[in-house]
């Protein structure tokens, strides 16, 4: 689902991703599944991360 959001643009380039609480509230998964989400992201180079601003959608390659 989110894939989907940065592939049409719902969540451009620099947009700040939802947070893990904000994941597992939206789709109603454990906090641990949506962590598992994000770094899958975050290995894939969809996202990046910076401490303590949280996550943000990378420039496509």
């Amino acid at each position: 689902m989110i894939v989907a959001r940065i592939d049409d643009g719902s969540y451009p380039v620099g947009a700040k991703v939802p947070s893990v609480v904000e994941l597992s509230t939206e789709f109603g998964i454990a906090a641990s599944t949506a962590q598992k989400a994000l770094t899958h992201l975050k290995s894939e180079g969809l996202i990046r991360t910076e401490v303590g601003l949280g996550s943000f959608v990378a420039q496509k390659p």
